[in-house]
């Protein structure tokens, strides 16, 4: 689930990318070293930095500052994977093959039976084959040879498999204000830190968050607080709203096999 605190681990990436646009390896595009963080700064701490030339930007949410913004159903929405593990039906010889990552169903049904396996961490496709061939002899002769296993004399076998998909639901959705602060020893450097953090968020629409989701993104002003007469400190405050969803994460299975009834006889498909 997205929470505030993905929010401001989001911008902070977002205001230390601005200013190491080549990396941390590299110089900032102020020629100082500067600390991006979270959360409201140490005063002794900052004191520090700022007499060693070192520049601090903080993301702090604005207290009073949030509102319920929820306006959508709360459905579950999946996007299920691709499976890793393959197979093929030739005849009444069912043969898997890829990689048999964990967390996927393979199955075989045959005149109204179903077997299904559950894959597990450091299963081969010959194992899955294995499993479902030691379900089925409970109603078939099968003849295993490796990945392959054949029902002889059976007809209208199918094989699948499928990946496990993981399911978002969205619960509530809230607008919350964002003030990264530039907190520098010198006015130019002030200047310079707070246009490249800006210009980076003003051309972003939406911020991207752990759980998949995205951040709506406003700009909703600023400020400049100068106070060198006693503390040598400049800094500039922008203001973002940034409008996000709180989810709920569940891995679903899929169905493999379905049941229905034809001419009063039941059939697996």
């Amino acid at each position: 689930m997205a929470d505030q605190s993905d929010v401001e681990s989001a911008l902070v990436a977002l205001a230390s990318a601005a200013l190491y646009p080549q990396g941390v390896d590299a110089d900032s595009v102020c020629g100082q070293p500067c600390r991006v963080y979270r959360g409201w700064p140490n005063p002794l701490a900052l004191d520090t930095d700022l007499a060693a030339g070192r520049v601090n930007v903080t993301v702090f949410p604005v207290d009073g500052a949030t509102r319920n913004t929820t306006r959508y159903g709360d459905d579950w929405l999946a996007a299920p994977p691709a499976a890793t593990l393959t197979v093929s039906v030739v005849g009444n010889a069912v043969t898997f093959g890829g990689t048999a990552d964990p967390d996927q169903l393979a199955g075989i049904a045959a005149l109204g039976h179903s077997y299904v396996y559950r894959t597990q961490a450091n299963d081969t496709p010959a194992v899955v084959a294995a499993n479902l061939a030691a379900q089925a002899r409970a109603d078939f002769l099968v003849q295993l040879a490796g990945a392959t296993l054949t029902l002889p004399g059976a007809y209208g076998v199918i094989g699948r498999v499928v990946a496990d998909a993981a399911s978002l639901k969205q619960v509530r959705r809230q607008s919350q204000r964002f003030s990264v602060i530039s907190w520098c020893s010198d006015p130019t450097v002030r200047d310079t830190v707070a246009a490249a953090i800006d210009t980076t968020l003003a051309s972003m629409r939406f911020i991207a968050l752990p759980d998949g989701t995205q951040g709506r993104l406003i700009y909703a002003g600023g400020a400049t607080l100068d106070q060198s007469q006693d503390a040598a400190l400049y800094r500039r405050d922008l203001l973002y709203d940034v409008e996000y969803a709180t989810t709920i994460l569940a891995v679903q299975p899929l169905m493999l096999f379905g049941t229905g009834t034809v001419n009063t006889t039941d059939i697996i498909g």
